[in-house]
């Protein structure tokens, strides 16, 4: 277990399954609410609120604050999978709202030059490019 850890509970232990099953997709925290409400388990919303914190901490998920309307989303990332900063950026359709994560070695770039030549970092857990997805269009 990750030293910044500070409990190991049942509830810890069946949201992180949860987060492993869907860790392709991005949920947001009233999304593993309704998840287990479906399932009948009894874990409390601010329970849920408190261990995805936790776990972002811990650095097993990520926290992506998308924009001021949507509400944060959580994404499995393992605990050595991606540093801290590392680019993976994100595309939200502005249609059905969905959200995907990207890894892209030209956007890497981009973010490169925008550094070099322009003094700018991007944050890459913030950095959101709005369009329409292949199922909307």
């Amino acid at each position: 277990m990750n030293q910044r850890s500070k409990y190991k509970t049942s509830q810890r232990d069946i949201l992180i399954d949860y987060l492993k099953s869907v860790k392709s997709d991005h949920v947001t925290a009233g999304d593993v609410c309704e998840h287990f409400r479906s399932c009948g388990a009894n874990i409390a919303q601010a329970t849920v609120y408190r261990r995805l914190e936790s776990l972002v901490d811990e650095g097993i998920i990520n926290k992506y604050i998308i924009d001021g309307n949507s509400p944060a989303c959580f994404e499995y990332v393992g605990e050595n999978s991606h540093a801290p900063g590392e680019a993976c950026f994100h595309l939200k359709c502005e249609k059905c709202g969905k959200l995907l994560h990207l890894h892209c070695e030209e956007l890497d770039q981009i973010g490169g030059h925008l550094f070099k030549e322009h003094g700018f970092k991007l944050d890459p857990l913030r950095t959101v490019f709005y369009g329409i997805c292949d199922e909307c269009r």
